[in-house]
């Protein structure tokens, strides 16, 4: 498999429409006029995409004050969607890509190394879009653990 494009800072965000948990369309385009966290992450209910879902959620009244919406996205089907967000109280959509074309879309699924083995799979990744749907950041493989703190300091909310 050949590596997947990246994004980078000015690139256009690349537009989209997938079913959040309840299986109701959200696009992209709905969301312009609102700065945007897109995360990419692999799998619902899993321990880093749970420790992250969270910290996202515990951020979440700070970083819509600042103008930010939250928006996760993985290759999960609406339901185990809903399951997760009940299960951990997250008030921000979670979309479904289980074909992965927008994951592909953002250079967010491809070749990566899991346990020192090169496996093909969602890269968890977190992307700033602006008010007109330009990338402004765009960081792949990050870690699941820190990483919100991480963006909330580099957005200057810290």
């Amino acid at each position: 498999m050949a590596a997947t494009p990246r994004l980078s800072p000015g690139d256009p965000a690349p537009d989209f429409t997938l079913p959040d948990a309840d299986g109701n369309p959200v696009a992209l385009s709905g969301l312009r006029g609102r700065k945007v966290v897109l995360y990419a992450y692999p799998a619902a209910s899993t321990p880093g995409c749970t420790t992250q879902a969270c910290d996202f959620r515990d951020s979440l009244a700070s970083l819509q004050a600042a103008g930010y919406e939250v928006v996760g996205v993985s290759p999960d089907t609406t339901e185990k969607l809903a399951r997760f967000r009940a299960a951990e109280g997250l008030s921000f959509p979670l979309l479904s890509d289980p074909d992965k074309a927008v994951l592909t879309a953002y250079g967010a699924y491809g070749e990566k190394s899991l346990y020192g083995k090169t496996v093909v799979g969602v890269i968890r990744s977190t992307f700033v879009l602006d008010e007109q749907g330009t990338v402004t950041a765009a960081s792949y493989a990050v870690k699941a653990k820190g990483h919100v703190a991480k963006l909330r300091r580099d957005l200057g909310l810290d």
